[in-house]
Order: structure tokens, then C-alpha cells, then sequence
């Protein structure tokens, strides 16, 4: 998978593809992530990508011009499966959504800034808006480094253990079962029996029942899904 983030402060995206697991699947050469910054397709001397609104108001604008010169000098070097605009009112990201993404090939990410970008853009550019929740950030990156990071771990050989992210949260709309380690006993807290006995068929019985029953108490709304 090879993504393109396009950016007016791209430095803010650099460390988290400098650590753990989303570098280590760059480093594999699993996937491509690439920062371009949005003043180099700036035509003045200012390096101006924003502009005031028309008809008034506050806050500034992304201009169309110079998303769109990015853009096309993108798609030359290559097709790209999605064009993705970070946007507060967007589709709220899911697990669902993260799942069909890490099955692309080649996806654009626009990281929105100041009051948003020119509707065009959204109008003849963006194949797919995304938020990650209902607030406003003051920009689109670190919501581009969150979608980054459900997205890519995702992708086959990514994660060390090929079934942990099937195993997920949200995966099957219910949440994870409780998890426990070593020691079995601290402090007089005992690890359920269950998970000590060997027997898997009744493992897996108890972590569906603790999973439905999790779910059931913090997110009920899942399950009407």
C-alpha cells in the first residue's frame, strides 16, 4: 500500500511513522507513506495556499488552486484508489471503514486546515470524507496519523501474530474480552480459572460471553447494530 498525505504542516506527521509498528511495516517495505507539503504547489512568492472567505466571516480557506496542482501531479505518477478529505463533518471512522481501506492499493489523504478547504475540492477531488469524532482539532493530521494507524495494521504481515487484529475490538461489533497475564495470583487478584484449565473450545465460550457481555454494559448501542 502506498499513502500519500498531503499536508500545509506535514512536520506535525513525521514521528508517528518514526516508531513501532508503522515504521516497522515501512521498514518491510509493506508500505509507502509519503508527506507532501501543500505551500510547494504554492504560485506566489508567499507560498500562499489560503485566502479569506467570500462573503465574509472568519477564518481562512484552503484555495483550490494549489490542492488541485498536488493532486494532478500525484495521479501522473500513478491511479490512486481513494482521495480522502480529514474533515470534522465527515463519516465518523470505524473499524468497518478501516477494514475496506487496508484492502486498497494507493490512497491520497487531504488534511484540512484553518476553516476547511474551497467546496470544490469536496465537490469534484475527495471520493471519501472521514472525521474521528465530533470535535474540531486544528487540523487535519492527527486525524490522518489515526486513520493511518487503523488502517495499516491491518494490512497482512504488519503484525507480528497474523489473527491478533481479527480478534479486535469492533471486529465483530462487539468489544474485546477482558485480557490477563502472568502472575496468575497478585495481591489476593485471581486470573478466571477458565483461562488456566487448557480446555480452548471453553476459552473461547467464556471470551464470546465476556465479550457480548462487555459489550452489552459499555456500548450497548453496538449491539443494535
Amino acid at each position: 500500500m502506498r499513502i500519500d498525505i498531503i499536508s500545509v504542516v506535514p512536520d506535525l506527521l513525521k514521528s508517528p511513522f518514526e516508531a513501532s509498528i508503522l515504521k516497522r511495516s515501512i521498514d518491510k517495505g509493506i508500505v509507502e507513506v509519503h508527506l507532501h507539503n501543500l505551500r510547494d504547489y504554492a504560485t506566489d512568492n508567499y507560498k500562499s495556499i489560503d485566502d479569506y472567505q467570500f462573503g465574509g466571516g472568519a477564518g481562512m480557506v484552503m484555495m483550490v488552486g494549489p490542492i488541485d496542482r498536488c493532486l494532478t501531479d500525484l495521479k501522473s505518477q500513478r491511479n490512486y484508489d481513494e482521495v480522502i478529505y480529514m474533515t470534522p463533518d465527515g463519516k465518523t471512522l470505524n473499524q468497518g471503514i478501516a477494514n475496506e481501506l487496508s484492502l486498497k492499493g494507493n490512497i491520497i489523504i487531504l488534511c484540512g486546515h484553518y476553516k476547511g478547504v474551497d467546496q470544490r475540492v469536496r465537490d469534484h477531488f475527495i471520493t471519501r470524507e472521514i472525521s474521528i469524532g465530533d470535535y474540531v482539532l486544528s487540523g487535519g493530521e492527527l486525524g490522518a496519523a489515526v486513520l493511518c494507524d487503523a488502517v495499516i495494521r491491518l494490512i497482512p504481515g504488519v503484525l507480528g501474530n497474523e489473527t491478533s487484529a481479527l480478534t479486535d475490538s469492533f471486529q465483530d461489533n462487539l468489544l474485546a474480552p477482558p485480557v490477563y497475564t502472568r502472575p496468575a495470583k497478585y495481591n489476593d487478584w485471581e486470573v478466571p480459572e477458565v483461562l488456566l484449565s487448557g480446555n480452548f473450545p471453553k476459552i473461547e465460550a467464556w471470551r464470546e460471553e465476556q465479550a457480548y457481555e462487555r459489550t452489552k454494559k459499555l456500548r450497548p448501542d453496538l449491539l443494535d447494530d
